[in-house]
C-alpha cells in the first residue's frame, strides 16, 4: 500500500463525479471518470484528451501509475487509450488526462462522470546494466516472434 496525494482540480469531483476508487474489493485498478461538461462524441478514428478533474503526486520513485483502458469499452464500443497505456511518473504533479481514441467505425459518446479508464499503481523495477561482450547460453537464445511455438 502506498499513500498518494490527490489534488481536486474540478469542484464536481467528490460530488457529482465520484473520486477514483476500485469498482469491487478485488479490482486492481481505480476507475477514472470523465470530468467534462455534458457529452463529447468521438467520431470514428478521432482522439481527444479527457480531463479527470484531479492531479496526483505519487512521490515515491519506487512506484508509478499506469492509465489503462477499461476492457469492456474497448471490446464493445472501440474506446481505447490513444497512447495504449499512460505512464504517470512518481514526480509528476500535473492534471491526469486520459487519451481516448475511438478505434471503431461508429461514433462513441462520453458523458460527464462516465468511467472511461482505470488507474493502476505498480512498483517500478530499476535496472543496473552490466556491459558484456556475450550473453551466457540460454535455451531460447535470440529466437523471437513465435520461436517457442504457435499458440
Amino acid at each position: 500500500m502506498i499513500d498518494v496525494e490527490l489534488k481536486i482540480l474540478d469542484e464536481r469531483l467528490g460530488r457529482s463525479i465520484p473520486l477514483p476508487e476500485p469498482a469491487t474489493p478485488g479490482s486492481a485498478g481505480m476507475d477514472l471518470r470523465a470530468a467534462i461538461a455534458g457529452q463529447l462524441t468521438l467520431e470514428p478514428g478521432a482522439s481527444v484528451l479527457v480531463p479527470t478533474g484531479f492531479a496526483i503526486h505519487i512521490g515515491d520513485a519506487g512506484w508509478c501509475g499506469l492509465i489503462v483502458p477499461r476492457s469492456g469499452l474497448g471490446h464493445r464500443q472501440g474506446l481505447v487509450m490513444g497512447n495504449l497505456t499512460g505512464v504517470i511518473d512518481a514526480d509528476y504533479q500535473g492534471p491526469l488526462l486520459i487519451s481516448c481514441w475511438n478505434r471503431s467505425e461508429q461514433p462513441v459518446t462520453i458523458s460527464e462522470g462516465d468511467r472511461i479508464a482505470q488507474l493502476l499503481l505498480v512498483p517500478v523495477g530499476r535496472a543496473r546494466f552490466q556491459l558484456v561482450d556475450e550473453f551466457a547460453a540460454s535455451q531460447r537464445g535470440e529466437g523471437g516472434f513465435g520461436s517457442t511455438g504457435v499458440g
